[in-house]
């Protein structure tokens, strides 16, 4: 499969790679680059079945987060600077487990990890949309899905677009439960504590609880952490809030 990738020219010398979140794409990187003055050279490719990148299409041996795991693996030439939102935070997590000589920095955007949440907070999250996906309300769980984690504002019902949404949200469903079960086992033993790149964990202030409850969680094992919370920012604060968002990507990268 050939996904979209957008280039955000920089600083050769400082190659990085940014993921974005699930029903997202990788313009979303757009506003940091602008701030950021080239101080880093960006590559970002939209997943499977989100902005330009096709459809995607389930496999019997491969995930989407091993799929797009794979995908940013293959883009490492030399030790990169890891920025990553939401979903894409948690594939940047999962190759620093993984190959943590690869990594340079690691910026991750409110990772839902939802494994390394307290098991009431992750129960909760499934809960909030179970009731939805056993009546087929794919609508109704867009509604609720997006106000708690984005907005809601314009969404489509109608034509292309409300179908594409409602495919993606079959898609983050997938998602949640693989993160739910840490498929993937990021949070093995020895695992993040092997990671001694720099890392920021950022959050909005008002998103919701479980988002901090799992930064709380994986500061606490990380080795060299920072942690920082945008106030009046929710979820989608890579957009709403760039100034800050490119503020502290910029503090870890001179960390790094």
């Amino acid at each position: 499969m050939t996904l979209f990738e957008r280039h955000f020219e920089g600083d050769p010398d400082r190659p990085a790679i940014g993921l974005h979140c699930m029903m997202g794409s990788s313009n979303l990187f757009a506003p940091l680059m602008e701030r950021l003055d080239g101080m880093i050279d960006l590559q970002a490719f939209d997943f499977p079945g989100h902005g330009r990148s096709p459809d995607w299409q389930a496999q019997d041996d491969t995930d989407l987060h091993t799929f797009v795991t794979r995908h940013a693996a293959r883009m490492i030439r030399h030790p990169v600077d890891l920025i990553g939102h939401s979903f894409g935070a948690t594939v940047a997590l999962r190759i620093a487990v993984g190959v943590p000589e690869a990594v340079r920095s690691l910026t991750l955007v409110e990772p839902v990890l939802f494994a390394a949440a307290p098991e009431a907070s992750s129960k909760a999250e499934h809960d909030r949309l179970a009731p939805f996906q056993k009546s087929g309300d794919w609508d109704g769980m867009l509604r609720r899905f997006l106000g708690d984690w984005g907005s809601t504002a314009g969404l489509p019902t109608e034509g292309p677009h409300a179908e594409k949404l409602r495919t993606q949200m079959k898609m983050v469903m997938d998602t949640n439960a693989f993160l739910m079960a840490d498929c993937a086992e990021i949070l093995r033993e020895n695992g993040l504590e092997r990671i001694d790149a720099p890392v920021m964990l950022i959050a909005g202030e008002h998103s919701p609880k479980v988002v901090h409850e799992i930064a709380e969680a994986l500061a606490a094992r990380l080795p060299d952490v920072g942690r920082a919370v945008i106030p009046g920012a929710g979820h989608m604060l890579p957009l709403t809030h760039a100034d800050q968002f490119a503020d502290l990507t910029r503090m870890n990268l001179d960390r790094a």
